[in-house]
């Protein structure tokens, strides 16, 4: 999914069960108005096994980072974040943080946290948009998981255990 533009790194905070097609319609919103080419999707590593969040990542073609909790509570980011994130997943900003952290050391963030909006029932999603600033990008931001989706296969069951960065295949 690309419009002229930097490559961009999408933030997603998502309660559990969202649909991959919420996560996508949320996406192509903040795209549209941050401009640019996603080159991942970002998250806590709570949530990396969230159908949802690996099928949007599978279907836009690109890896799902995933950052501890720590990580992404050292980020500051507009607002100071949510209670509600803070009690499900230990820190108070997800999209925003996850965000800056993938995009890497001095990222701007282009669009601030956005909620879905379901044609049917309450918002299960939240996203930001954040780039890079210099040459680097998501390998700088240290990602403790990342998801390798591909287009053809089927969802990964089990994160396997490796050095860091970890993959789950």
């Amino acid at each position: 999914m690309s419009v002229p533009g930097p490559a961009v790194y999408v933030g997603v905070g998502a309660r559990r069960g969202v649909a991959a097609d919420e996560v996508l319609a949320l996406v192509r919103g903040a795209l549209a108005e941050a401009g640019g080419t996603v080159a991942a999707l970002a998250t806590a590593e709570a949530k990396a096994a969230e159908p949802g969040l690996v099928g949007a990542a599978r279907r836009l073609g690109v890896a799902l980072h995933t950052f501890s909790a720590r990580e992404l509570s050292a980020v500051p980011v507009p607002g100071g974040g949510s209670a509600v994130a803070r009690d499900a997943v230990g820190t108070p900003s997800v999209a925003e943080a996850a965000a800056l952290l993938a995009a890497g050391p001095g990222a701007q963030l282009l669009v601030g946290k956005r909620k879905s909006a379901p044609s049917e029932g309450p918002s299960r999603a939240t996203c930001a948009v954040a780039a890079a600033t210099g040459h680097h990008g998501a390998a700088r931001g240290r990602p403790s998981v990342i998801v390798v989706p591909s287009p053809s296969g089927p969802a990964p069951d089990r994160p396997r255990r490796r050095t860091a960065p970890k993959e789950i295949l």
